[in-house]
């Protein structure tokens, strides 16, 4: 069947013109607060990665992340978000608004790149701390190597970088499992 193909034209197509759409600058950042329920104050942000597409407008990361993530792509979408988060974070921390911001990082992020090497760089770059940012992991990555994803982790916390389990309750990990986990936050599913 033509249509499960996942190199079909349709597809190969939408990847070609991600590529072009990173090196373009088209994907753009927006920003979801985390508000604290006790007083109302913004507590930190979530950096949410939308492609500009020149034709079919923005298109939403449940329509190109696969995507990215099957093709390698994820990787320079990565870097970009936490190149420009940090930089939105840089002027935020100038301002006196001292809030981290959160950025996604996907299975292929933790098992294939040196992220603690990306972080220390893009903080260093932007002269913010480690507090400046939080990583946020599904708890998909667990099922790919969980060891791997968990020394990444512990690596990062070594560094005093956070980070965050999201979508828990998914069906991949059990509290058991959570508290092996160098998280410091969880974010429960629905």
């Amino acid at each position: 069947d033509a249509a499960r193909d996942p190199n079909s034209p349709a597809r190969l197509g939408t990847v070609s013109a991600l590529r072009e759409g990173i090196e373009q600058g088209q994907l753009e950042l927006h920003y979801q607060p985390k508000v604290s329920l006790r007083d109302g104050t913004v507590v930190g942000v979530e950096a949410l990665v939308r492609w500009q597409h020149p034709e079919r407008g923005i298109v939403p990361p449940d329509e190109f992340i696969p995507l990215a993530e099957r093709t390698g792509l994820v990787h320079q979408i990565t870097a970009h978000v936490m190149r420009e988060g940090l930089g939105q974070a840089r002027l935020w921390w100038d301002l006196g608004l001292h809030v981290p911001v959160a950025v996604n990082v996907s299975m292929r992020d933790l098992h294939e790149t040196d992220l603690a090497g990306l972080v220390v760089a893009e903080l260093d770059r932007h002269g913010l701390p480690p507090e400046a940012i939080v990583l946020e992991v599904t708890e998909s990555v667990l099922v790919l190597d969980a060891g791997r994803a968990v020394s990444t982790l512990r690596e990062l916390r070594e560094l005093g970088v956070s980070a965050s389990l999201d979508d828990f309750g998914t069906g991949y990990s059990s509290l058991l499992l959570l508290e092996q986990l160098p998280v410091d936050e969880v974010k429960i599913d629905r």
